[in-house]
């Protein structure tokens, strides 16, 4: 990381503090991360906290997912919940009676004031000013109570909230993103005795902290340097540098970074089904696949490629991050997910191994894939998946589900009878089809104990040259049938639909020997029998890839 970095200390310290109101989304994702990052890149500490103050709205559950969803992504914080540290308790619910003493503080200072007014007057003024055009912030009709009348009503359990005494204009401070963020607007007197004030709400009726006052004592204690988060919590930011100020206390670094938005510019929903953590997972997102791509979501680099590890984003993370918002595009994800699939299918890895795993997951699961025993030929379903792992390089599979669907076909699976028609409709005549066909059996002439891609590459061969040497005297397509090249293709065109319904994949030689010489033969002979189910003048593709 580089040491010019403006606000970055030897070794941050940052946290990750989310309610337990819901789960890990992409966003969310994106502020642990990003913290995470600092943390390490700088040989500082990354801590967890949860901040479950809010009991209305949280979720049964909920933490525990969070922390399973952190501990799955890699992003192991070094205290916290689980872990424990210094600093414990790390869940605000326990923490309570460490708020109530400083807004106390606050009190006394006269940082803060007790506000008694019921919901129906603040609704009420809420109303009012908003039909005079005016924000509905609140005016200050409690401030002016006595330090005696306020602790003898609260003494009195008569209901309350503690505000917090905000300036007319907060101050300019220092982001680490957007520099120096300005001075914000002035307020001005509205119309008689309608001047307002923010005076957020620090403590609720309930007795638990807001999150202004919670996070920011918390970061004190925790000893937080560095404060990564979005953009959405800049307004509030001011209010927090003014809790600092009334507690006189050195504020952490902030950096704020751009909301996560659609392709239409649209700010992306937690709702959003591509945001949902749990079904990245189920579909075989990798945890460092998913890492590297959020990490893009903002963060600049001077690298020739976007393919990280995360050990790689840790070595190369700088506070480089792109002001305003963040289109996502998934199409990107799908291809770096491609890049580090590829990289753990390296045999002996446990990354290797939990993939092959998913896959006889997913095979054994399926209803509509039979596993004949005559295709294992004596191997497990596990090492027969293995050996269909080594033969497909291809690019076109990125996840343990799309492996299996790309070559559900293996295992018997035949499309509709439509669909296998369409197949074969091209400009062929039924002739050529049936001549092709009856050759391709002579697949049989090499002996069980002599199959292997060479003796069948031999085999195809000779089928070919017996074909063009052939006299289609008076044939339609007599011409192409002299070609070696055409014959070749089209015969290896012919066994890829009969063996596995057309389906691209590794090379038709390597399947063959795979499946073995009975299950070849007797999926030759059932394609030359379902024949029969295309009508006259139906004709076969050439154009397979081979």
């Amino acid at each position: 990381m580089a040491d010019e970095q403006a606000g970055i200390l030897n070794q941050a310290r940052t946290r990750f503090a989310p309610s337990p109101t819901g789960y890990l989304h992409l966003g969310s994702l994106r502020t642990a991360l990003y913290n995470y990052l600092l943390a390490k890149a700088t040989g500082g500490q990354f801590l967890l906290r949860i901040e479950d103050t809010d009991t209305k709205r949280t979720v049964h559950g909920a933490e525990d997912a969070i922390c399973q969803d952190l501990a799955w992504a890699g992003l192991q914080w070094d205290e916290g919940p689980q872990v424990g540290g210094l600093y414990a308790p790390y869940r605000q619910s326990e923490r309570t009676a460490l708020y109530k003493e400083h807004a106390a503080k606050l009190l006394n200072s006269r940082h803060a004031y007790r506000c008694f007014c019921t919901q129906e007057r603040l609704d009420s003024l809420a109303r009012e000013r908003n039909k005079l055009g005016l924000s509905t912030y609140y005016d200050r009709t409690c401030l002016s109570i006595t330090e005696d009348e306020s602790d003898e009503r609260a003494h009195n359990s008569e209901p309350h909230v503690v505000r917090l005494v905000t300036p007319a204009q907060y101050p300019e401070y220092n982001d680490l993103v957007y520099g120096h963020v300005g001075k914000l607007k002035e307020r001005r007197l509205g119309l008689a005795k309608q001047n307002g004030f923010e005076d957020p709400v620090i403590i609720k009726s309930d007795g638990l902290p807001t999150y202004h006052l919670a996070n920011v004592v918390d970061d004190h204690y925790m000893k937080i340097t560095h404060v990564i988060r979005g953009v959405e919590w800049m307004p509030s930011t001011p209010k927090h540098l003014e809790l600092y100020k009334a507690f006189g206390w050195e504020p952490p670094a902030y950096a704020h970074v751009g909301l996560l938005q659609d392709i239409n510019k649209q700010k992306l929903s937690k709702r959003d089904f591509n945001m949902d953590l749990e079904k990245m997972k189920m579909d075989g997102i990798l945890p460092e696949a998913l890492m590297n791509f959020v990490a893009l979501l903002g963060w600049s680099h001077a690298m020739g490629s976007d393919f990280f590890t995360l050990q790689q984003l840790i070595d190369n993370f700088s506070m480089k991050f792109t002001k305003g918002n963040v289109v996502v595009n998934f199409g990107k994800l799908n291809y770096l997910q491609g890049l580090h699939f590829r990289k753990h299918l390296v045999e002996g890895s446990k990354d290797f191994e939990r993939i092959v795993d998913r896959i006889v997951t997913l095979v054994d699961d399926d209803s509509e894939m039979v596993v004949d025993p005559e295709i294992l030929n004596g191997r497990t379903l596990r090492e027969f998946l293995i050996s269909l792992l080594r033969l497909d390089t291809s690019s076109s599979f990125t996840t343990a589900s799309s492996f299996v669907e790309r070559h559900r076909s293996i295992f018997g699976y035949r499309q509709s009878e439509p669909d296998r028609a369409r197949m074969f409709q091209t400009e062929r005549p039924r002739h050529e089809i049936r001549l092709i066909a009856e050759a391709a059996q002579h697949i049989g002439d090499v002996p069980r104990d002599q199959w292997s891609v060479a003796a069948l590459k031999s085999q195809i061969a000779s089928v070919v040259q017996d074909i063009v040497r052939k006299d289609h005297f008076n044939q339609e397509n007599a011409e192409s049938l002299k070609d070696a090249k055409y014959v070749n293709n089209s015969l290896l065109a012919w066994i890829r639909w009969a063996i596995v319904d057309g389906q691209k994949g590794p090379s038709m030689f390597d399947i063959i020997e795979l499946l073995g010489r009975n299950t070849t033969l007797q999926r030759l002979e059932a394609a030359e029998l379902r024949l029969s189910t295309i009508q006259e003048g139906d004709t076969v593709s050439s154009s397979k890839k081979i």
